[in-house]
């Protein structure tokens, strides 16, 4: 029988770092990334030769991008592996580094997560085999047939789905690293440019540029190295996997439905217990599919609950307290790994004024294409 992170030595995260997530500027990548390793280093209260490896997620920079940064803090010799994976390409860096520590391979492992934007093609477009819907349902489109189709089925107006962006705005004004830091009506939000259907651009995710970083360390490095234990935080699940065929309904909400209850029963732990949590929330149809999808709520009753506040923070469970992808942004390889951050803070109790107060248990969420879904559960000790 297949083990889990339960199974194995107990995983934590001691540390976590930023550069705000922004709109795309001159500065260089590696002068986003390295605020963001000095931070969590300094969070963690280590050193930079402490650390035993490292996984670099990134999507838009090419090959080798994480040695031209890393030199920059001393060459050591240790491993160093860069992961792709789409929109989870840091959440897939962060399970292998847990993975790493959990077996006993290392104590101490740096996950970082650095991105700009750029013209990357995808890999569809180089396979030699046509496809007649890939110019015609473009991801907005799709996610406003999906807006539309959720409004139809429970009875709601379309124009509700934008309520989880004036959350997730509101909560973004909190947040020093978002790349989206102001408070926005209803009406600004649907007054916004028009995308697709009912979406506008203030209800899709900014693709900005930013950097962030996190580290994962055994109990002996705890011990070890003196970290502060009241900064520990368990990684108590880790759920991974990919696209399958014969899925029903959309394909995103199907694979985090399985994903989902696959961390929670490694977890231990049902939906209703989750007190904080950070989802793919690219465009705001997804908070709501995600949501019911994992079992807090049952299909159609997710956007009553926003509209009672059960998803501000203060309410029954905080969701996207750090302004999710759509205020916090979303600049593709840092954004997993921000995730974990963030959960990180709010279960230590040093969130600030985004504080869930008496979060215990957080849930992190990503989805890279469709292709692939990537879930873990941290609870504090």
């Amino acid at each position: 029988m297949a083990k889990t992170l339960k199974d194995l030595r107990p995983v934590y995260v001691v540390g976590a770092g930023w550069h705000r997530y922004q709109p795309l500027s001159e500065t260089p990548y590696v002068m986003l990334g390295l605020p963001a390793i000095r931070g969590a280093l300094a969070d963690a209260g280590i050193a930079w030769t402490d650390v035993e490896s490292t996984y670099f997620g990134t999507g838009l920079l090419g090959m080798a991008a994480g040695r031209a940064m890393l030199k920059h803090l001393g060459a050591t010799g240790r491993p160093l592996v860069h992961i792709e994976n789409a929109s989870a390409s840091g959440s897939a860096a962060f399970r292998h580094a847990c993975i790493e520590i959990a077996a006993g391979i290392a104590d101490v492992s740096l996950v970082v997560g650095v991105d700009k934007p750029g013209v990357v093609q995808r890999a569809f477009t180089k396979t030699g085999i046509s496809n007649l819907a890939d110019d015609a349902i473009v991801p907005f489109t799709h996610f406003a047939l999906l807006t539309n189709e959720y409004a139809n089925k429970h009875g709601v107006a379309p124009e509700d789905v934008a309520l989880v962006a004036v959350k997730n705005h509101r909560n973004g004004a909190l947040n020093p690293h978002a790349h989206r830091q102001q408070v926005r009506t209803l009406e600004e939000i649907l007054g916004g440019r028009p995308v697709s259907g009912t979406l506008t651009a203030l209800q899709c995710c900014p693709v900005g540029e930013g950097a962030a970083a996190v580290i994962v360390v055994s109990e002996d490095a705890i011990k070890r190295l003196g970290i502060d234990p009241a900064h520990a935080v368990r990684v108590t699940a880790s759920a991974a996997s990919s696209e399958r065929a014969g899925a029903v309904g959309a394909a995103d909400a199907s694979i985090t439905k399985d994903t989902i209850a696959e961390a929670l029963a490694q977890a231990q732990v049902g939906p209703k217990q989750i007190d904080v949590m950070e989802l793919h929330d690219a465009f705001t149809i997804e908070e709501l599919q995600y949501v019911e999808a994992m079992g807090i709520c049952k299909p159609g009753e997710a956007i009553h609950l926003l509209k009672e506040g059960a998803f501000d923070i203060g309410g029954q469970c905080a969701v996207s307290p750090s302004g999710g992808l759509i205020a916090m942004g979303h600049p593709i390889g840092p954004t997993g790994v921000g995730q974990i951050g963030e959960l990180a803070l709010q279960l230590r109790g040093d969130a600030g004024p985004r504080q869930h107060k008496g979060a215990k248990v957080g849930l992190a969420h990503m989805v890279g294409l469709g292709a692939v879904c990537y879930v873990h559960v941290l609870q504090r000790p």
